[in-house]
């Protein structure tokens, strides 16, 4: 079975360890990940070379799944994105919200002060990141030609050492932030801190066996992988995952917070910024499921649905 996914999850390592548990239950089905961004990762299953993928862009999955391509959406995990940068804060962003901070940053960065580094490839990172600019009115193909703004065209990693190299900022994951981190590959500290804003949930989706194109592909074993990452015991892993090295998760699970709204707050904004047409999985794409459980805004208990609304 392949899996297309992005490069914060595998580059932190949590994959191989999936891997590992998810090859003992199931000594049959041999798993192999692509590592792109998030943008190809989800070509490469439309084009038919993966049985599903794991991401973390809410527009374009709809889009996936819209178009044909996938069905049985689950949200198992998430984290944060923040902004990193220098520690002398050159740019002055720290208490600043995201927009805000960018936009300072480039007003450094035209007085000569400040360097931001982009992914520029089309992860779910770079997703977030043109929505932030976007949100200040910045049209980011103009941003491009400007000097202070660089793109790194890599994964996570990649662009994090760029960024320490230039002296800059650039905006990451939480989970890829403190895996450079703590190994010492990078020194940049935190300037702007997670919140709903930067919110990053992370999806699985099986590819759509019914789409001619993807008839072929391993739809049992990819549903297999998903029931297994929200189950009790692979969603213990998300939570224990990178406690003892870096003292918190670098992924955090989502099911049981969604399903018994053990934190209303958090559970809400994932409702509301990464549920598609009040669901996390429209009904119209469920195939085939089970008795995978998935959740509804509408079947949330009132008080519940009053929070989110």
């Amino acid at each position: 079975m392949i899996v297309s996914t992005t490069t914060s999850l595998y580059e932190t390592g949590l994959l191989d360890v999936l891997d590992s548990e998810f090859e003992k239950k199931y000594p049959d089905v041999n798993v192999t990940f692509i590592s792109q961004g998030t943008g190809l990762a989800i070509q490469t299953a439309m084009g038919g070379d993966a049985d599903m993928i794991l991401v973390h862009d809410p527009a374009r999955e709809q889009a996936f799944l819209e178009g044909g391509y996938g069905v049985n959406r689950k949200i198992i995990a998430y984290n944060y994105f923040v902004v990193v940068g220098p520690e002398e804060d050159p740019a002055g962003v720290k208490g600043l919200d995201p927009v805000n901070a960018l936009l300072a940053i480039k007003a450094a960065g035209e007085q000569g002060e400040a360097v931001w580094v982009s992914r520029g490839d089309d992860s779910g990172t770079h997703s977030k990141e043109k929505k932030l600019w976007t949100a200040g009115g910045e049209d980011v193909a103009e941003l491009r030609d400007h000097s202070w703004y660089w793109e790194r065209g890599a994964g996570m990693t990649a662009t994090l050492a760029m960024a320490n190299e230039k002296i800059g900022y650039t905006l990451c994951d939480m989970g890829s932030y403190l895996n450079n981190y703590v190994s010492g590959t990078i020194d940049l500290e935190i300037v702007v801190e997670a919140g709903k804003d930067t919110l990053n949930v992370y999806s699985a989706i099986a590819c759509d066996p019914q789409n001619p194109d993807l008839k072929h592909v391993k739809f049992n074993h990819a549903m297999k992988f998903i029931e297994f990452l929200t189950s009790d015991e692979v969603q213990d892993i998300f939570a224990d995952f990178g406690v003892d090295e870096f003292g918190q998760p670098l992924f955090y699970p989502a099911v049981e917070l969604l399903e018994e709204n053990t934190d209303p707050t958090t559970a809400s904004w994932i409702r509301e910024l990464a549920f598609i047409d009040g669901s996390e999985c429209p009904t119209e794409k469920r195939y085939n499921a089970g008795n995978l459980p998935f959740l509804n805004i509408a079947a949330l208990p009132i008080k519940t649905r009053e929070i989110f609304n």
